[in-house]
């Protein structure tokens, strides 16, 4: 990639050479853009013009000036927060950040285009050096480990049923990776919606090689040091999540199975006679005119608007199933409308694309098109009047069955070309013509197309309410619009525990709001395994008991009374929970950092941390440790460095735990193992039966003393957009005092008069100032009565 002649700009540096081109601009303080384009020549007609190019993933271009100096072949690239060295004789380069530290060295640049048919064919490639020490974590939703070093990954968004621990490529496609090295973290995005790959320094142990089916690398370089400042920067990039609705934050219930309103009022009335916390429930295709996207049976649904009304009468919300797939059958309105207004995904011949997915025969809308998600987001209008208060986007990464009508050219030497209809997984083939592109380019944004355009109608539609979408399928920056879950999990132990990395990695990719279906999607779950896995899905940003039609019914009284007991105790945790989650939801929504944590956010330097990839932190104060085997009672945990307050399912605490080791950690059935940071802090109120407002009449806040208490609590109403309150706590020891001040900021009135605040780890109280009354000082816990309008309470100790 040789590059011969150059052109500086304030905001942007161009070099190119007979066959490549390259530029560097910033658009964001401590982040670089270098779109490689090393075939430049043999694409299109602008080289040495890099084509214009508008992004399905970043929505922050600040355009930062860059300060350029020559010296001979390498050029020295400074702008805000970070650094580059380029090289014109290959396009290599060494990134830095404003410490001098190299981070990344670009060691290759090659790649070819050349015509063919039915489609043009490119490749775009580019080598990294991987040092023997450096972690790469995140990569989207992947399995294994957090870290990926020796893994070979796809990018191209696949429906797997089932898929398994070492299934790859899955449902959602975020090229983003997160190296992590000496504590040093920086990060590296490939915004190419093409189909991609990289070998994770599985090919050769010192190389992590991307490439890309497209004509260009478009990389985004992130710098640290922390990995929370690359994940912010990368969410200030791609978009931060919005603030969901309450509800959806409570407890779910689905399945592919629910035949009737009948059904869905059982489902309802089930939960409620046994006294267990309900929020949502699910319409999987079954309530679908013959799998006809926007209808309903009416034989098995007569009233949807009177089912969603006695649901929320119950306090539950309705959320069916939505496909991108339209069935072809005259006289049906969505058809043809699609139809006469050509919005409809081609095959390569020029004819409409046909094919199976529940409907036959089916066609595909063509959501990369403005005015098909327009059109496509005002279908939700009608539901959302009839009462519908989210949508779950399936199928759409997209997937198709079978192929019915999907003809190519005719080629040079007559005859229509086979090869147009080839395709990778049972999706539409890769010459599909969507407009100007084919589907090997947008493929990996379909699905995201589809759910952006419902979000965009249910703001148009319902203005006054938050969307809530969950979705299947999705590319970098699909957290602006949907919650993600993981697609068809089964039901093994197996995947209890690869719950936990996939969701750490979707949320160090910027998706906070993620899930998994509780308890596996398919299989036969154990009362067992069902116990435990409700136990970890209490913290699970998205909790959901999922389950496949041919699979028994698994909802929680399908156990029998014992393992009952057990869910509707960890459901009650959950709605004690919600306070601190749905703040957690806030903060994701303000710094795109995820409520799933792993370990190394406290400490990016501890190997051990690195590891521990069967735990997870609840924001930055609460760590868990669920039971990953069946009939155990007892696992190995890691402690970071610092103190831990053990309190097993936020309940009685007991010891506390010097950091920096491990220990055995006891777990009977009806425990989980929690942790609480010294200084953390963390909000709760009491269970209920459903959400309601997220202005708590009850708050306790639970503290660990330490040296630096930071806590926050955001309510509002739990929809909407009206006034809100966020209330600060900070505090640590002073002088033989421990000592909390609390700021409120926001307009919205508190409902409650008091809050209640239980202080761990003092070694002893000798008087309290500040609070309504002295409080209690019992098993080393001080309990302290305070006023709604507290700002300040001093312990002697």
């Amino acid at each position: 990639m040789r590059l011969t002649d150059s052109s500086v700009e304030p905001t942007r540096l161009h070099l190119w050479g007979a066959r490549a081109a390259l530029e560097v601009r910033c658009p964001l303080p401590g982040v670089l853009r270098i779109r490689h384009a090393p075939s430049s020549a043999g694409v299109g007609f602008a080289h040495p013009q890099l084509a214009s190019k508008q992004s399905w993933a970043v929505i922050a271009d600040e355009a930062r000036p860059l300060q350029v100096r020559r010296d001979g072949e390498t050029f020295h690239i400074t702008a805000e927060g970070a650094a580059l060295e380029l090289s014109s004789a290959n396009g290599t380069w060494s990134f830095r950040d404003t410490d001098g530290r190299v981070l990344a060295r670009c060691e290759s640049v090659s790649g070819e285009s050349s015509p063919n048919m039915p489609l043009n064919h490119h490749r775009a490639r580019l080598a990294l050096h991987a040092p023997e020490d450096e972690a790469y974590l995140g990569f989207g939703e992947k399995v294994g480990p957090l870290d990926k070093r020796g893994m070979r990954l796809t990018f191209w968004n696949t429906d797997v049923m089932p898929h398994h621990p070492d299934t790859d490529p899955l449902y959602i496609s975020i090229p983003f990776s997160l190296g992590l090295r000496e504590g040093i973290a920086w990060g590296f995005f490939l915004d190419e919606t093409w189909r991609s790959e990289v070998d994770v320094a599985y090919g050769e142990p010192d190389r992590v090689r991307w490439e890309s089916w497209g004509p260009e690398l478009d990389v985004y370089l992130i710098v640290g040091p922390h990995p929370a400042d690359v994940v912010r920067r990368y969410a200030t990039l791609t978009g931060r999540p919005p603030l969901p609705p309450l509800w959806s934050l409570g407890a779910q219930q689905s399945r592919w199975g629910y035949e009737s309103a009948d059904d869905i009022q059982g489902v309802i009335q089930a939960y409620r006679s046994r006294g267990l916390p309900l929020d949502a429930v699910y319409l999987d295709i079954d309530y679908l005119d013959a799998y006809k996207v926007w209808t309903w049976d009416r034989s098995r649904f007569p009233d949807p608007q009177g089912l969603m009304h006695e649901a929320e009468s119950a306090g539950v919300r309705v959320v069916p199933i939505i496909n991108p797939n339209v069935k072809a059958e005259p006289g049906y309105p969505t058809y043809e409308e699609a139809k006469e207004r050509d919005y409809l995904v081609r095959a390569d011949s020029g004819d409409v694309l046909v094919g199976e997915v529940w409907a036959r025969p089916a066609v595909f809308p063509d959501f990369t098109r403005d005015e098909v998600q327009q059109w496509w987001g005002d279908w939700h209008r009608e539901f959302l009047e009839q009462g519908i208060s989210g949508f779950w986007n399936d199928m759409n990464e997209p997937a198709c069955f079978e192929l019915l009508e999907a003809t190519g050219s005719v080629s040079a030497m007559g005859g229509r070309m086979e090869e147009a209809k080839r395709r990778e997984g049972k999706t539409l083939p890769y010459a599909a013509r969507h407009g100007k592109r084919r589907h090997l380019e947008v493929h990996n944004v379909y699905g995201m197309a589809m759910t952006k355009a419902a979000f965009e109608g249910f703001r148009r539609h319902a203005p006054e309410r938050r969307p809530f979408l969950l979705t299947r399928a999705g590319y970098a920056g699909i957290q602006r619009y949907a919650a993600a879950w993981t697609g068809d999990n089964s039901s093994y132990w197996e995947h209890l525990v690869l719950s936990m990395p996939m969701l750490m990695g979707l949320g160090l990719s910027g998706v906070a709001f993620t899930g998994v279906d509780i308890p596996g999607f398919i299989g036969r779950p154990s009362a067992e395994l069902f116990a435990r896995w409700t136990q970890l899905g209490t913290f699970y940003p998205l909790m959901r008991n999922h389950a496949a039609k041919p699979m028994p019914f698994q909802e929680p009284w399908r156990f029998g009374e014992k393992h009952l007991a057990l869910a509707k105790a960890a459901l009650e945790r959950r709605y004690r929970l919600l306070p601190t989650l749905y703040s957690l939801m806030h903060e994701a929504s303000e710094t795109g950092l995820p409520v799933l944590r792993p370990l190394l956010m406290l400490d990016p330097a501890d190997v051990e941390a690195l590891r521990a990839f069967d735990q997870l932190l609840f924001g930055r104060d609460l760590m868990v440790a669920p039971m990953t085997k069946p009939g155990h009672t007892k696992r190995m945990v890691y402690l970071p460095k610092g103190q831990w307050l053990e309190w097993p399912n936020l309940e009685k605490a007991r010891a506390v735990r010097e950091g920096g080791q491990h220990i055995i950690a006891e777990g009977p059935l009806d425990t989980v193992p929690i942790w609480l940071r010294a200084g953390g802090a963390i909000a709760l109120t009491k269970p209920a039966l459903h959400t309601t407002t997220a202005n708590w009449e009850h708050i306790e806040w639970h503290i660990h003393a330490g040296p630096d208490v930071r806590a926050r609590l955001y309510e509002d109403e739990g929809d909407g957009y009206g006034e809100s309150r966020t209330s600060s706590i900070t505090g640590g020891f002073d002088r033989g005092r421990f000592v909390l001040e609390r700021r409120v900021q926001g307009n919205l009135a508190p409902v409650r008069k008091t809050e209640t605040l239980f202080l761990y780890g003092l070694k002893g109280v000798r008087s309290v100032t500040g609070a309504l009354e002295l409080g209690s000082w019992k098993d080393s816990v001080l309990e302290v009565p305070m006023s709604a309008n507290w700002d300040r309470l001093v312990v002697n100790v």
